[in-house]
């Protein structure tokens, strides 16, 4: 069956052609020049335009000189036509011939575009590596086996890398289209069944000129690669040089090259000889040179040489990789100290370290997040994350840590999911909540510093709107014109006569779209004709779009990799999102290399997310970013200005930075040491702690991350931040810890720290306390199976291990030192099951030092069962009601004898005991706390969280007076 023509002459084709056309630029301008509004609304312009020009620099330079290498020899294979068409040719090339006879230069162009442009789209995705080339910055140092500075194999090894790769495939697609040409031409003669394939001069002369440019650059291929040892996998590094690769691979590079280049010169001389046999067996001989020198000799010399005297032949090599990677991983000046832990208690043990007492946090941010849904949500509309942040506050003189939440606006939870509603009424979330992370109140729930809505508290005024969060994935369209009413929710209460509050955006981080045409292309955009068609958008209109920190942040610094760790805080009466931001490269020379993914995957994050698969080989936390939650400008500070890397893209994009001395002192006090670098340096750490190449090669004193005791399916355990006073130091300091075992193994082997206080002058300093050899110290596992199976924490939690009524679960185990040893401390949870208004509620804490275990309401009372009735100090925490009553093990949950759980377990809103107790005052305290539980409701609905947290404690206390009244 005969395929239709298509009459490409015919108006209607040449119309639909044309409509195409036209489309397609309408795209590709609304692509352009909506990321152009975007970037202009963040005062990020140069970034843009400067991204934009390279992209279309790169595109053009490359597709340019890909189109002129196949054009020139697309024209050097067709200039000599055969007077006659070859006999019994197909007629496929003989159109082509007819084509070339017509139209030479549309024959010539057409295919070289064509092929340019693919080149030429492959290249903008090397903008940025070609940025940071044209602007590279040394290191200042050289590599131990060339002596080339660092930045060689950083910044130009890649690009060398990029143009060997171009040039060689622009040539191996040149000649594959001059052989079509040749064929087509007729001067390449197709085999056939009487006819051997013959050659015509010119085509003999033009492939040997290409056979010789393919062997030139192999050559230069192969110089480059003596480099490219120090940046790729060996059998001994992930990454780096070892024995073999210096005394075999790098000189057989060489050799290749030589020979390579030999070749090369013989195709070119072929031209003139005119003979095959002699370039043609060169290039065998150098495929089998390639096999020997890059296969057969490195694996003679690894296994006859190398092998039988492996430690000592690799020890050079080993010592310089070791102190390559300690200085890229930024670890070099990691500080260990032996630690003789001892396990006795004593009287007063702790007075030493009492000022690090009531930094201890007990608050888990892994734990708390139903709590602070339950007691802070206010309305289905609004949300917490699953895990909560760590931070601090200065409170009444004291730093004090503290766990953080911002109130965000939760999509899903909005009641009417009409287009108006999400996009124009439900716009942004409100307000920090924080609570003391070593309090907690007499019923379990989280002692707060900031709360309720509006924010009340000890942060002073803010401004707490949240047009710009980590849930914040939709656009939204804000602003009215003057005399319209606002239709923002702003707060569920707080208006006139206690309803809802509205509110009109006033801040400068949107897109104005109050004309015509730029609503039409961001209705594109978003395919969205609604952003066309509704009312509310009126000329003083602006559109919020790409309103997560990590978006704002990526979009403005691509060069960055942020770490998963985004985190709120109030600084200078504002609401501000702190992101940490790394410059990273996988070519530092000689430096082993890591996943980062891997790397800071735990149980307290997952491996997806921000982080790529990619390897890396070098770190540094070089810019510290602050998103604006209102506004949503952001604001990049060089934290680091001695990392070349961040230079180099500071000099791309001029003025982008600030300097670090334009933090002001209230942002420093919330910045803090990164916790994806801290992993990935823990990471590390656990075989380049070891500096002696012998202990190194035989992995002897091998450390690793032990799985988290709480929740080991989920992976390693994750750092903790915390306050800790370190062996030593005079006071404690806000820091992140971590421990290891040894390889295999699950006893202590050390424990890791870092200086998280940015205003400390030892910020980022790394500390370690090795465990002695001479006596085995617990690790995490062991120590919260000892803990756990503690006959008397087993006997106090029994019942909500074993009944249904209520469940205890357990918080962060963390690992402390004190009183010249480990102290390890555990939160204890309980948590009515089968009640959507139960919350995790802190019931007891449970300490151990050595091999002595305690376990009590508070903190306090914990360490003092440890230590013989007195730790020596006190917590700060505050202190229980004495009238709540005490645990009783041998009574389940809810019966609340002389024991039970905390209240928050045992009673919830709306539960009390309904039958007739015999008893008129119990059955008046009862009626009561009913009361007090309906009154707590109705102050839910309203939005007012200190009445219902006021009437909850009321019902408590009334439901405790009446068991009392019934002797129970």
């Amino acid at each position: 069956m005969e395929l239709p023509r298509i009459n490409l002459k015919s108006p209607v084709f040449i119309a639909v052609a044309i409509l195409a056309a036209l489309l397609g630029v309408y795209y590709v301008f609304t692509q352009i020049w909506t990321a152009k509004l975007w970037f202009d609304s963040v005062s990020y312009t140069q970034v843009f335009s400067t991204m934009l020009v390279a992209q279309i620099v790169l595109f053009l330079a490359f597709s340019a000189l890909a189109a002129v290498i196949v054009a020139l020899n697309i024209w050097v294979a067709g200039r000599a036509l055969p007077e006659t068409s070859v006999a019994g040719r197909s007629q496929i090339l003989d159109g082509y011939r007819d084509l070339f006879e017509q139209h030479k230069v549309l024959a010539t162009a057409i295919p070289s575009i064509v092929l340019g442009v693919f080149f030429g789209l492959t290249a903008p995705a090397n903008t940025l590596t070609f940025l940071a080339w044209l602007n590279r910055q040394p290191f200042g140092d050289a590599d131990p086996y060339f002596g080339l500075d660092s930045a060689f194999y950083v910044f130009e090894y890649p690009i060398w890398r990029i143009m060997l790769d171009f040039t060689m495939s622009a040539v191996a697609i040149s000649a594959i289209a001059a052989v079509v040409v040749y064929a087509a031409t007729g001067n390449l003669l197709i085999a056939s069944a009487n006819k051997r394939p013959s050659l015509a001069i010119a085509c003999r002369s033009h492939l040997c000129v290409l056979a010789g440019l393919v062997l030139v650059i192999f050559g230069i291929q192969n110089l480059l690669d003596r480099y490219g040892f120090l940046v790729s996998e060996g059998s001994l590094f992930t990454t780096g040089v070892n024995f073999t690769d210096w005394n075999a691979s790098v000189g057989a590079k060489l050799i290749l090259a030589i020979i390579a280049f030999i070749c090369a010169a013989l195709f070119f001389a072929n031209i003139f000889l005119k003979r095959w046999m002699l370039p043609l067996t060169s290039t065998v001989l150098l495929v089998v040179a390639a096999l020997i020198l890059q296969i057969a000799y490195p694996a003679l010399i690894q296994a006859f040489e190398v092998k039988p005297n492996e430690p000592d032949k690799e020890r050079p090599f080993i010592e310089k990789q070791i102190e390559s990677t300690r200085r890229a991983y930024g670890i070099s000046g990691v500080k260990i100290t032996e630690y003789a832990a001892v396990t006795q208690v004593s009287p007063g043990q702790l007075k030493d370290d009492a000022e690090a007492l009531p930094g201890i946090r007990l608050i888990d941010p892994a734990v708390v997040s139903p709590t602070f849904e339950q007691l802070q949500q206010v309305r289905g509309y609004y949300s917490f994350p699953t895990s909560l942040d760590v931070d601090r506050y200065v409170i009444d003189g004291k730093e004090t840590d503290a766990v953080v939440a911002a109130r965000e606006l939760r999509q899903a939870g909005i009641p009417d999911q009409n287009w108006n509603n999400i996009h124009t009424v439900y716009t942004h979330g409100y307000g920090m909540v924080a609570a003391y992370g070593n309090r907690r109140q007499s019923a379990g729930s989280p002692e707060w510093i900031e709360k309720d809505l509006p924010s009340v508290g000890v942060l002073g005024e803010y401004e707490g709107r949240i047009y710009f969060g980590e849930q914040s994935n939709d656009f939204a369209i804000v602003g009215r014109e003057e005399g319209q009413a606002p239709i923002e929710l702003d707060t569920p209460g707080g208006g006139e006569g206690g309803g809802e509050r509205t509110n009109v955006y006033q801040g400068k981080g949107g897109v104005p779209i109050g004309d015509y045409f730029t609503r039409l292309l961001y209705a594109t955009y978003f395919s969205d004709i609604n952003i066309l068609l509704s009312d509310r958008v009126n000329s003083a209109s602006q559109l919020l779009y790409d309103r997560t920190p990590a978006e704002r942040v990526s979009k403005v610094a691509p060069w960055l990799t942020l770490d998963k760790n985004i985190y709120p805080a109030v600084v200078d009466g504002r609401l501000v999102w702190i992101v940490d931001g790394y410059t990273r490269s996988d070519t530092f020379p000689n430096s082993q290399s890591v996943s980062l993914r891997d790397a800071t995957a735990d149980s307290g994050s997952s491996s997806t997310g921000l982080q790529l698969n990619s390897q890396l080989n070098y770190i540094r936390n070089s810019v510290k970013a602050v998103v604006d939650a209102t506004d949503g400008t952001v604001a990049l500070y060089a934290w680091d200005a001695s990392d070349p890397i961040m230079s180099a893209f500071s000099a791309a994009f001029p003025g982008v930075l600030k300097s670090k001395d334009e933090i002001s002192p209230d942002m420093l006090a919330h910045l803090r040491y990164p916790e994806d670098l801290f992993k990935v340096q823990r990471e590390v750490l656990g075989r380049y702690h070891m500096t002696d190449p012998s202990v190194w090669y035989q992995q002897s004193d091998l450390w690793q991350v032990p799985a988290d005791p709480v929740a080991a399916a989920k992976g390693q355990e994750p750092p903790y931040y915390l306050s800790i006073k370190w062996p030593g130091d005079d006071k404690p300091i806000f820091s992140q810890t971590a421990v290891f075992v040894p390889k295999l193994r699950n006893n202590l082997a050390s424990y890791l720290s870092v200086v998280a206080e940015a205003t400390s002058p030892d910020y980022g300093k790394l500390r370690v306390l090795r465990m002695s050899d001479t006596q085995q110290i617990d690790g995490p596992g062991q120590t919260f199976n000892a803990m756990t199976t503690d006959q008397t924490v087993a006997e106090v939690l029994r019942p909500y291990l074993n009944q249904g009524s209520a469940a205890a679960s357990y918080g962060n185990l963390l690992t402390l030192p004190m009183g010249s040893g480990l102290l390890y401390v555990l939160p204890v949870y309980t948590q009515r099951e089968m009640s959507n208004a139960s919350y995790p509620a802190l019931t007891y804490v449970v300490v151990r030092f050595g091999e002595h275990v305690g376990i009590g309401k508070t903190l306090q009372e914990a360490l003092d069962k440890v230590f013989a009735g007195d730790a020596g100090a006190e917590t700060g925490e505050t202190p229980i009601d004495p009238s709540e009553p005490s645990v009783d093990p041998t009574q389940p949950p809810g019966t609340t004898p002389s024991t039970g759980p905390s209240p928050s377990a045992s009673v919830s809103p709306g539960q009390v005991p309904s039958s007739p107790t015999g008893n008129a005052s119990a059955d008046v305290l009862l009626q009561q706390a009913q009361d007090a539980f309906v009154a707590a409701d109705e102050a839910l609905r309203k939005g007012d969280l200190a009445e219902y947290q006021k009437q909850v404690e009321a019902a408590r206390v009334a439901v405790d007076s009446a068991m009392k009244k019934l002797g129970r």
